[in-house]
């Protein structure tokens, strides 16, 4: 008696362009991702690639003026430069300052619209307007709120019989602490809502157990509430310091990056170049280095959203 040897079935394969995107399935998705991908490559894509090209010419500004590559001559000079220096230093303190001391105020305000109070829903709701408000509008704003001669901020303070004839923008001393408060205040709106809403998914259970083991309110925020935020304090932490760093609308109405340079960050720097002093290239070899700093602070920030997932 013969038996028959059972041979192993193979899967059979899903046909091109069920779930993939080969077949009609992969044009049709094509044809559906085209409307969306076409903006994205013409208005972003493009100009960074000429851009990063432009880096390395000896571009200036008017009509019909001769381009040739210079390698790395814009980089080099840009080395050298003492005010490349000065405008990247102050554009690290803006950044790290505006960020942390953001954070700071943004959480405290978080916690506190966290509370069951009366009139929350218009305490945030107030707490959104500066961000419906456009940079520009906030710059003129705290221009006239700051100006030494019939600013509020100064009739308050002759009003308190402290010093009332501050120029708190056009002072070296005070320009940058000055201008450094101005973005705190234009950028809590989005860090208290992001951290708000993280606070709102912290579990109650956690905060009760906690309590029943004998933790006091800091004891509780320390080792349940941090540790439950954290993604949400790496993710806008980081998104805040690569917006801050690329500020510059708000520095420019405010100081235009006076007085002296005091307040000159890299970006006004890239755009006087540019614009007031004609040289294009030069100004897009900036742009590159600028880019390959941003890149490094979205690095990091993807780390430590890869770090906070694992934990």
């Amino acid at each position: 008696m013969t038996t028959a040897t059972s041979r192993p079935v193979r899967p059979r394969r899903p046909p091109r362009g069920v779930g993939g995107f080969g077949g009609n399935g992969g044009r049709d998705a094509w044809l559906l991702v085209l409307p969306a991908l076409i903006p994205v490559v013409l208005f972003s894509v493009y100009p960074l690639v000429q851009g990063i090209l432009l880096g390395f010419t000896d571009a200036q500004a008017g009509l019909n003026q001769p381009v040739d590559f210079n390698g790395v001559d814009n980089y080099t000079r840009l080395l050298d430069h003492d005010l490349f220096w000065k405008s990247f230093r102050i554009g690290l303190i803006w950044a790290f300052s505006v960020t942390i001391l953001q954070f700071l105020a943004s959480l405290g305000l978080a916690l506190l619209l966290n509370l069951n109070l009366r009139l929350r829903w218009l305490a945030r709701t107030l707490a959104l307007v500066p961000w419906a408000m456009p940079p520009v509008i906030i710059a003129i704003m705290w221009k006239l709120m700051l100006n030494p001669s019939y600013g509020p901020i100064n009739e308050l303070m002759r009003t308190l019989g402290l010093p009332g004839d501050i120029n708190w923008l056009g002072d070296f001393s005070t320009a940058l602490p000055a201008v450094i408060v101005v973005g705190i205040w234009a950028g809590m709106p989005q860090t208290t809502i992001t951290l708000l809403a993280g606070l709102q998914n912290v579990r109650g259970e956690l905060h009760e157990a906690a309590a029943i083991d004998g933790a006091g309110t800091w004891q509780r925020f320390w080792h349940v509430t941090l540790p439950a935020l954290r993604p949400v304090i790496v993710a806008i932490t980081s998104l805040d310091l690569i917006w801050n760093f690329n500020s510059f609308a708000l520095v420019y109405v405010l100081t235009a990056g006076g007085p002296g340079g005091q307040t000159m960050l890299p970006m006004l720097f890239a755009y006087n170049e540019a614009f007031r002093y004609g040289n294009f290239g030069y100004a897009a070899a900036l742009g590159n280095v600028m880019v390959v700093v941003i890149a490094a602070f979205l690095v990091l920030y993807l780390r430590g959203q890869a770090r906070s997932r694992d934990s």
